[in-house]
């Protein structure tokens, strides 16, 4: 048995309820909080269902494959360049893992995944499934899709708004999604902090845009300059201290210059990655810097997925991202907690409360930032915001910027609920101005009384929900319960849906007694439906104020 965590038991207990009635769905969760765990389990759970893995990288591959055996308790063969998985009835493994690359090789009409039967499968995991909207990923796909029995689970970390549309019209719901800022307040991963170091030599607005990012090569000259090489590692040098440290790089030029730098103010202080480094090498390499023997690792291209060592406390961010999928996935790298520091401990409080003891109390960003022209550049807020409006995520990029300190996520945070609070009082005056025109107090059927009432942020819309509507029936729910869903995004639609089946499945108070409540100064979000009625007796026996107002 797996010993899940809370969230990876409603992960996986949310996909087999979204396979009732869809073939296939999405789980989004964040670099360091156990994708593999959870599909591992849902493999577990599906037997005795066939399963097979598909993974775009050797390094992921093996790794799913052994964790699946262990922990799975089943018989997994690999597909992938010499290896070979059985086709035979009574010889072959109860899940196959194989690289997307080499099921698709092979030429038209002769792809090596021909050689497998899609009836013999009844699960198909697609791990880093934002890879695959690509059409080769999708022709994969679409043939073991053939058998209508078969159900498609996808993983990713938080992709961006382009990534969401496509994986839309691959993935007909989203099971769980499970947001960094989530995991962080839960205790799973560390807090961030973000360095903002502005490098006089950098000017992005002469790079192009090429696919959604910054044009490869273009970054690969301004940043291999040496004005903004030696910018980048001299500021480096004098934050990172002796901490454990992950480097990212626009070019493989760009990381052998970067290391050597590193290593000319302390020989072997620094070592490098990338993707034609011989397997060997880039073996030994990441055990030296796993084990500490080296503090500074460079790579280019090939640690963004698959690489798991929870001592890194500081990447440098030398390859700016317009991409949030691709600056979460770096960022990422540095959030798992020192290994044991949260493990069997029950509540949120005290798995914060030992990170911040520990050794490793936080990960800190390192972002080199310029002239950026017309281009929009992730950073940590664009990240950690969660539904922090575009304003506040900017306010406080640019006072980060300006006073060369991290970005204060309480700053931020406090700049949000400062706006929220003057919509609130422009609301407020409205609506004592429509009371007068109406004459007498009625129930509002507006959503945005519905969030208010039970005491919940709306969530942000994501790109796999565009043009997704409630079906009548579930509209029926909401319109049921006094609320209007009309006008409203999906995403926060469903959100007020499945608040309204939790409420009716705890036997919380209702809509309506939320909103009367909440007028009235109460906390309504998790208020018995028995004690709401006893509250609103009160109140109306006291003459709609609370019983000690009355007494003062």
């Amino acid at each position: 048995m797996i010993s899940l965590r809370p969230y990876q038991t409603q992960a996986v207990e949310s996909v087999f309820e979204e396979w009732k009635e869809k073939r296939s769905t999405l789980i989004v969760e964040p670099t360091g909080c156990g994708k593999t765990t959870i599909f591992t389990e849902v493999i577990r759970r599906a037997q005795p269902r066939r399963a097979i893995v598909l993974t775009h990288r050797e390094e992921l591959l093996t790794q799913a494959a052994r964790r699946i055996e262990s922990q799975a308790n089943v018989t997994c063969d690999i597909e992938m360049g010499n290896l070979r998985a059985s086709t035979s009835l009574f010889s072959r493994s109860e899940c196959i893992v194989a690289t997307v690359q080499s099921l698709y090789s092979g030429g038209e009409g002769e792809e090596r995944m021909l050689k497998f039967r899609p009836q013999d499968f009844g699960l198909l995991i697609c791990d880093e499934a934002h890879h695959y909207t690509s059409p080769s990923f999708r022709k994969v796909i679409d043939y073991f899709r053939q058998n209508p029995e078969l159900k498609v689970l996808g993983v990713t970390a938080t992709p961006d708004r382009t990534d969401e549309q496509a994986l839309g019209q691959i993935f007909e719901s989203v099971a769980h999604d499970y947001e960094i800022l989530d995991a962080i307040h839960d205790g799973w991963l560390v807090p961030v902090q973000q360095q903002m170091v502005e490098v006089q030599s950098l000017d992005f607005s002469k790079v192009r845009t090429t696919a959604g990012d910054l044009n490869g090569a273009d970054l690969a000259a301004l940043m291999e300059a040496e004005e903004t090489l030696q910018g980048v590692a001299s500021s480096s040098i004098e934050i990172i201290g002796g901490r454990r440290t992950l480097a990212f790089t626009s070019s493989v030029k760009h990381a052998e210059m970067l290391c050597d730098i590193f290593n000319r103010h302390r020989p072997d202080m620094a070592a490098w990655v990338c993707g034609a480094t011989h397997k060997q090498l880039r073996r030994e390499t990441l055990e030296k810097f796993s084990s500490g023997q080296t503090q500074v690792l460079v790579n280019c291209g090939v640690l963004t997925e698959g690489f798991d060592c929870p001592q890194v406390e500081v990447i440098i961010q030398a390859r700016p991202t317009k991409s949030r999928c691709l600056y979460a996935q770096i960022i990422g790298r540095s959030l798992r907690p020192l290994p044991g520091i949260v493990d069997g401990l029950e509540t949120p409080e005290e798995r914060t409360t030992a990170i911040k003891q520990s050794q490793k109390p936080s990960a800190l960003i390192v972002d080199f930032v310029g002239n950026a022209g017309r281009h929009k550049l992730m950073t940590t807020a664009d990240i950690l915001g969660g539904n922090v409006s575009d304003e506040a995520i900017e306010n406080a990029v640019k006072r980060a910027t300006k006073e060369g300190k991290s970005v204060n996520m309480v700053d931020m945070l406090e700049a949000e609920e400062e706006r929220l609070r003057r919509f609130e009082e422009l609301r407020r005056k409205e609506a004592a101005r429509k009371a007068h025109l109406v004459g007498k107090a009625t129930f509002s059927t507006r959503t945005v009384d519905a969030f208010d009432a039970y005491q919940m942020e709306p969530t942000r819309s994501r790109g796999w929900d565009d043009g997704k509507r409630l079906s009548e029936k579930q509209n029926g729910v909401l319109l049921k319960a006094g609320i209007n869903p009309e006008g409203l995004p999906y995403a926060q639609a469903k959100q007020l849906l499945n608040e309204q089946f939790r409420r009716w499945n705890q036997k919380l108070c209702t809509y309506k007694q939320a909103k009367l409540l909440q007028k009235h100064g109460y906390q309504t979000k998790d208020l018995p439906m028995t004690e709401a009625s006893r509250l609103i007796d009160a109140l109306a026996k006291n003459g709609w104020r609370k019983p000690q107002e009355m007494a003062a």
